[in-house]
Order: C-alpha cells, then structure tokens, then sequence
C-alpha cells in the first residue's frame, strides 16, 4: 500500500485560534488545488500556540472547535488528518491533544502528550496524558506522539511493538536545536524499521523561533522529504511494504532480550 502524505507546515499566532482556524483553511484549499493525497498532518497546538498563561480563556472546550474543523478537511480532501494538536480543556484541565480523522470523517484516535516539556514551562499549564497514540487507518496500524515525546524511545518503541508501521510527529520544535529534531527523528525511523512523518511549525511566538524542516523517513532512515524554515505544504509518499521488507532483512525485533532491559 502506498500514501500519498502533506505536512502543513504552518505559521501560527499566538494566542490567536480564529486567525489560525483560518490559516489551517487557507492551506486546505491550496492543498485542495493540486494532487490528491491519502493523508495531511498539522502542526502541534496550531490553535493557541505556545500562549499558556491564556489557556483557561482559549483552550477549546472539549475541543469541539478542533473537531469541526478537522472533520471538515477530511471530508473536503477526503483523506485522512492527523489533526496536530490543540489545546483541550476537559474535565477542569487543559490536554496537549491530538485528534485523527479518517477520509469519512470519522473520528479515529485521540492521544493527549504523555511528555510535558519543563523547558516551556507545558507541565505548569496542561496534564499529562497516559495512553499510547495507537489507531488504525485503511486497516494499517500507525502511532500519533507529540514532539517532546520523540525524546523518549522507549515510548516509540511500544507503539512499534504493537505494530505501527508508521509514527505521526507533531511538533513546535525551536532553534537552536535544529540538529536534535532531524537526528533523533531519524534514529527512531531507524530504531523502529518505519516510516515517521514529522510535521513541524514555523515563525516566531512567545520569543521562540520555530525551525520547520518537516520530515518524511523512511525506515532505513532515508530522508524522503523535508521542508525548509518557510510556511509550505511538504509532500511525501511512503510505501508501506517497506517496513515489511526492512523488519524481514534486519530481524530486531527478533533479536530483542526483553528480558534484560530491566534492572
């Protein structure tokens, strides 16, 4: 099977969900006008951006904003959205979430980032989810993480135990740490014998600029394609048998001694 993917590496204002709901439809349409594609990925909190200290007044409640919308792209582009993620305020508190959608318009996954950064200041204004980002889309498993999460390859390892073939990153990754995010995405495409398809922001808010540079890897840890430090729509197609192929040549999951990684 192969996909046809499109990364829509956004500009986001700050503090601003309307204005991005617009810009978020802006790019859709652009999309809308060339070749169709299988899936389209956004960026992390493309709604509020890094604005914290506002959440309580513009956090999605429910994230019934973000569920309008992205059930609306897919129907338009009907291809999957793996919707980046939004500020969600349920039950009292505020979820880093991202929501995927199936080319019908079906709600097919829900992860809430498990890693909060304390750099950013993330753990003193949301909570933490606790459950993987597994979901199945065209009968193919695949994974959904949250940009900090790439740091931690034990979490990427337990979506690919359980069989995604492909990892879904979103991200507001800063500089100066440009090497960190094209490095470690590719170990985990490595690592792991899949593809992973990271969909990076760019711009500036709240004094941090935002490096781009969306990637697609391959599971030998080719590049197939990568954006620069410019809003753009970042094309890719992957072809899934390659993970197969790549599982069957290399046998680490195998060749794994579970047993011995714990002291």
């Amino acid at each position: 099977m192969k996909w046809k993917v499109a990364m829509l590496q956004m500009d986001i204002a700050f503090g601003q969900p309307e204005q991005n709901v617009e810009s978020v439809r802006r790019l859709v349409d652009q999309l809308a006008r060339g070749e169709s594609v299988d899936a389209v990925i956004l960026p992390e909190l493309w709604d509020t951006g890094y604005d914290l200290g506002r959440l309580g007044e513009i956090a999605d409640p429910e994230g019934r904003r973000a569920h309008s919308l992205l059930k609306e792209v897919a129907q338009k582009l009907n291809c999957h959205v793996i919707g980046g993620s939004i500020a969600e305020k349920r039950a009292g508190q505020v979820y880093n979430t991202t929501y995927t959608y199936d080319r019908h318009g079906q709600l097919a996954g829900t992860y809430s980032k498990v890693h909060l950064i304390r750099l950013m200041k993330e753990d003193q204004f949301m909570a933490a989810g606790e459950q993987p980002g597994m979901f199945q889309l065209d009968d193919q498993c695949v994974a959904s993480v949250i940009c900090y999460d790439i740091r931690f390859p034990e979490w990427v390892r337990l979506h690919a135990l359980r069989g995604a073939k492909v990892l879904f990153v979103t991200a507001q990754w800063p500089h100066p740490r440009l090497d960190h995010w094209r490095q470690l995405l590719i170990a985990r495409a490595i690592e792991n014998q899949m593809y992973v398809v990271a969909c990076n922001r760019v711009g500036e808010g709240g004094g941090n600029m935002f490096c781009g540079h969306s990637l697609v890897v391959n599971p030998w840890g080719e590049i197939v394609a990568e954006g620069m430090q410019q809003e753009e729509i970042v094309r890719a197609e992957l072809d899934l048998s390659l993970v197969d192929e790549v599982r069957s040549r290399i046998l680490v999951y195998d060749d794994r001694r579970p047993n011995l990684y714990t002291f």
